[in-house]
């Protein structure tokens, strides 16, 4: 999370990129470590940038608000874009990042778990300036 918040420091408008229900939480994870920080947060599932939608502190959490414009000066991509079953095409994403932020004045970080950029070649399609990649190890203990 530090990292998170180190990274994103100049950035003024974040869009989180990811799938629904299971980056959705990631994406309000991450936003909660920066809630003070006077950023702009959006939230877009898969390529329907037209569904756009806000990431706004609420007494509950970070939530998901109102409709927003996805256009940022950062995109984050979410791991669960790139799991293999979810059929979410590289170059799809990458026209995605292409449309809403300026390729001159841009920052495309990654945040996933167990390399899965780099293990289903999402590297090779899209220019990340910063990949943070979490690796797990399960233990399931019984009482």
């Amino acid at each position: 999370m530090n990292s998170f918040r180190q990274i994103s420091k100049d950035s003024q408008k974040i869009t989180f990129i990811g799938t629904p229900g299971f980056c959705t939480p990631f994406a309000e994870l991450l936003s909660f470590v920066i809630r003070d920080a006077n950023k702009e947060l959006v939230f877009v599932t898969n390529t329907s940038v037209e569904n756009a939608r806000y990431i706004v502190s609420t007494s509950e959490g970070m939530q998901l608000g109102d409709p927003a414009d996805p256009s940022a000066d950062t995109v984050v991509l979410l791991g669960g874009l790139a799991i293999p079953k979810m059929n979410i095409d590289a170059k799809d994403i990458k026209r995605v990042v292409d449309d809403i932020t300026d390729p001159n004045d841009r920052m495309v970080v990654g945040v996933c778990f167990m390399s899965i950029f780099q293990e289903t070649g999402w590297i090779d399609v899209i220019d990340f300036d910063h990949i943070l990649d979490s690796h797990l190890s399960v233990t399931a203990m019984e009482k």
